[in-house]
């Protein structure tokens, strides 16, 4: 009756603690926060770990730990390359 699926593709405040994706764009009404986003390397093809969600997202991105509010987090869309099983 149902099929097996899965995501490969979502929101990064989708993703779990320790998921990886590689950022496929940036969306928001708000070109203040993609400007952002963009200076602290969050473009398309860049690599992402998401390393905590509460109280606050912390992001891996390279070398470099980023705290994201959830507008930023919001914007960021990855395709997902590590799932958690």
């Amino acid at each position: 009756m149902f099929t097996d699926f899965s995501v490969t593709g979502c929101s990064l405040e989708l993703l779990r603690k320790g998921e990886r994706g590689i950022v496929t764009f940036s969306k928001n009404q708000d070109e203040t926060i993609l400007k952002q986003l963009m200076l602290m390397g969050v473009t398309p093809g860049a690599n992402i770990t998401l390393k905590q969600k509460l109280p606050s997202f912390i992001i891996e991105i390279g070398n470099t730990d980023l705290t994201l509010d959830i507008e930023s987090i919001r914007a960021i869309y990855v395709r997902i390359i590590d799932t958690l099983n």
